[in-house]
C-alpha cells in the first residue's frame, strides 16, 4: 500500500529532526537551516574543538558536514515507499579553502533518484559565500 502524500511529508519532517539528534551529528552541532525536496541548507557552527589549530575546521568535520547535507538532500524528497535502510556508498570531496573561524554552510541537492541509489551535489562555503569544498555523494536507500 502506497503512503499518502501527507504521510510522506510527515516522514520527511521526522527524518529532518532525527538526523540532527543522532549522537555524532548532534555532537558536531549541525543545524538544518532549510529543508525541501529541491535541496537543503545545513550549518556547522564554528567550534574550536572541530579544528587542529583553533582556526580552520578539520577536514573530517567538513567531510561529516558534507555527508550529512548530501544524505539530507536525498531524504528531503525521498519516497518512503521505497525503503528506509540507508548508507553512504561513495563520497568525493574537493577542498577549496578554509573558513577561518567562521561557521560553514553546506547547500545540497539531489541530482538523481534511482531505484536504490541517489546522487547528491554539495557545496560548502563560509557565510560570505567563499567556497570551502565541493562534493558528490552516492546514497543508497533500500527496503
Amino acid at each position: 500500500m502506497a503512503l499518502s502524500e501527507e504521510e510522506q511529508q510527515r516522514r520527511r519532517a521526522l527524518m529532518r529532526d532525527l538526523m540532527v539528534r543522532t549522537p555524532y551529528i548532534s555532537g558536531l552541532g549541525v543545524v538544518v537551516e532549510e529543508w525541501s525536496p529541491d535541496g537543503v541548507l545545513v550549518r556547522l557552527p564554528f567550534a574550536e574543538r572541530l579544528t587542529n589549530d583553533g582556526h580552520a575546521h578539520h577536514g573530517g568535520a567538513v567531510a561529516s558536514l558534507i555527508d550529512t547535507a548530501g544524505a539530507a538532500a536525498v531524504w528531503a524528497g525521498h519516497d518512503f515507499d521505497r525503503g528506509t535502510r540507508a548508507a553512504t556508498v561513495s563520497l568525493t570531496i574537493n577542498y577549496l579553502g578554509t573558513a577561518g573561524g567562521a561557521d560553514l554552510l553546506a547547500r545540497a541537492r539531489c541530482l538523481r533518484r534511482g531505484r536504490d541509489l541517489s546522487f547528491a551535489e554539495i557545496h560548502v562555503s563560509d557565510p560570505g559565500g567563499r567556497p570551502v569544498a565541493h562534493a558528490g555523494l552516492v546514497y543508497r536507500i533500500v527496503p
